[in-house]
């Protein structure tokens, strides 16, 4: 039976009665690991959903706030809410205050669950938003705790659950970078069970058979998590453990304690990675290196995994010795990165998507030799490429409802035939394969009418040993005949060690060499002609995206 002939509840119960005891989630606590089974997450979930139901009395449809860094506990909350007949509501905690009262007074929540980390911030939200009834801490109590915990609510499971209709909202998820007027994309259970169907059949074809343990570093508010990392693990029967630290060196000692086989992650971490275990490598003796060197090169040449992991042992056993890859997604995949671990024996799987499409649309999973493919799409989806535009069109029941209290921005990107506008151009190859190659938002458009996509800059300049980060975006002419065209503007955060060795006008002279180096690679249009080098990291989103709104407001200084 599909997951779309069934009720979201009648899953769930399913899964806790079939996994028992195994450990669903857990976590590394200064006092040891706390490990909940899936038994114990139910139970739990169960325990919630009645003091929800019975003790404050919530109606069907009512929305429940979650405020709270990745832990265990966002599970049992999540699955309370979804028990208690609510509409979860996943924040993002980097948001300011200002940021997430527009969003509050947007869905309008009656309860929050909140980590004890931002029980400050949610008794000051409360103040502002008058649907705020009641505020629950995720956290086991503290002393001076003013707030109920969870783990003291009283031992009841009898409520009699209530489900929904498939075409109710499960999920409201805010776009990342949230400003002004808040953007929720509306994401129902039909959605919810159509990624879980869809996405057993791509994990089928990536995992083996057996119980996997997989360490998860994305935020729980980010709906790729949620879907992947979290529903679609625990719908496997995985177990799932969080950090709270993203250093490498914390991350590494999680991967062996626990026997980590996979992740779900964004490019920037890999990218990290791949950092990280090249400076381990430039501290080995030379004769080391050499040997390194050569087995890479041969590497290329051998396609079976296995015999790879015994080439590269040394690194396998950093990671604990059963690490198998991963799936990256949430940014374009730098295809060096992703060949670097692929040529070591780890397998990576780029995968493409947005909230909009709750959120997976592909995975790679087939088309090996070409890491700059996102794959095909999952099976219920409908792809084809504008003729106009080259954007990308898709079509299926993963599409949301909707945004928020937002018909006319809705339509605008959900036509009256189905088809989600998704804001991306791509090719699709004869194969079905989708190949990601920029935003129309961040199409660059000079003055004789040629375009520029910003993401084809930034992936020539950051071959650079001496770029850390770089931004390229359009920025205006305010004088001479081109007033108000666009011209390429490359924003370059280079290398520490370059911070350190130069000064402030020596370094740009350096970067400009660089970037004009470099972009002979490049049309002439495309090249950039204004290069700003800041000092300072760009600024990002929790997923780690350049937000180029803030970069460029930074450069207008």
């Amino acid at each position: 039976m599909g997951y779309r002939k069934k009720n979201i509840l009648t899953l769930l119960e399913e899964k806790t009665n079939l996994y028992g005891d195994r450990i669903a989630l857990g976590m590394r606590t200064p006092v040891g690991w706390k490990e909940f089974s899936y038994k114990g997450l139910g139970l739990m979930s169960r325990r919630l959903a009645s003091h929800l139901i019975l003790d404050l009395e919530v109606k069907k449809g009512e929305r429940l706030a979650i405020l709270s860094e990745s832990k265990p506990e966002f599970g049992a909350c999540v699955f309370a809410s979804i028990l208690a007949g609510m509409t979860t509501v996943p924040l993002d905690v980097k948001l300011t205050k200002y940021e997430l009262t527009s969003i509050l007074l947007d869905c309008e929540p009656t309860v929050m669950l909140v980590s004890q980390t931002y029980a400050g911030t949610a008794l000051e939200l409360q103040k502002e938003i008058h649907s705020l009834k009641h505020i629950i801490v995720m956290d086991e109590p503290g002393y001076n705790q003013e707030l109920p915990s969870i783990y003291n609510l009283p031992n009841r499971y009898e409520a009699r659950w209530r489900p929904r209709s498939s075409k109710s909202t499960a999920l409201i998820i805010y776009t990342s970078g949230t400003t002004g007027a808040p953007k929720g994309v509306e994401i129902t259970f039909n959605n919810m069970l159509t990624q879980l169907e869809d996405l057993e059949e791509a994990l089928n074809a990536i995992l083996p058979n057996r119980q996997i343990t997989v360490l998860s570093i994305l935020p729980m508010n980010h709906l790729f998590e949620l879907t992947v990392g979290f529903a679609t693990f625990l719908n496997f029967g995985f177990s799932v453990y969080y950090t709270q630290s993203l250093k490498p060196k914390d991350i590494l000692g999680i991967m062996r304690d626990k026997k980590v086989d996979f992740m779900i992650v964004v490019p920037a971490f890999l990218k990290l990675l791949k950092t990280s275990i090249e400076n381990e490598l430039n501290n080995l003796s030379a004769q080391k290196r050499t040997l390194f060197d050569f087995m890479y090169k041969l590497a290329k040449f051998i396609p079976c995994y296995s015999i790879k992991k015994m080439m590269f042992k040394p690194i396998h056993d950093k990671f604990g010795g059963h690490f198998i890859g991963c799936i990256s997604g949430g940014a374009p995949l730098d295809v060096e990165v992703g060949a670097f671990f692929e040529r070591i024996g780890l397998q990576v799987y780029q995968g493409y998507g947005l909230s909009e499409t709750s959120p997976v649309v592909s995975v790679n999973t087939d088309k090996r030799n070409n890491l700059a493919s996102v794959g095909r799409p999952l099976k219920t989806y409908e792809a084809k490429i504008d003729a106009d535009s080259g954007e990308l069109l898709l079509r299926g029941p993963s599409v949301m409802k909707g945004y928020h209290n937002q018909p006319e921005v809705t339509s605008q990107v959900l036509d009256s035939d189905g088809w989600l506008h998704t804001g991306d151009i791509a090719k699709i190859d004869k194969d079905g394969h989708i190949f990601i190659t920029g935003r129309i938002k961040n199409m660059i458009v000079l003055s004789g009418g040629k375009k520029v996509f910003p993401e084809e800059v930034e992936s020539v300049l950051e071959k650079s040993p001496y770029i850390n980060e770089v931004c390229v975006l359009g920025t205006s002419k305010t004088f001479g005949a081109k007033d108000g065209t666009e011209e390429v503007t490359a924003v370059i955060y280079p290398k520490e060690d370059l911070l350190e060795k130069f000064s402030p006008e020596e370094l740009n002279n350096f970067i400009r060499t660089e970037v004009k180096n470099l972009s002979t690679r490049l049309t002439a249009y495309k090249r950039p002609n204004n290069i700003v080098v800041i000092r300072e990291p760009l600024p990002k989103t929790t997923t780690r995206k350049v937000k180029r709104k803030d970069v460029r407001e930074l450069i207008a200084v």
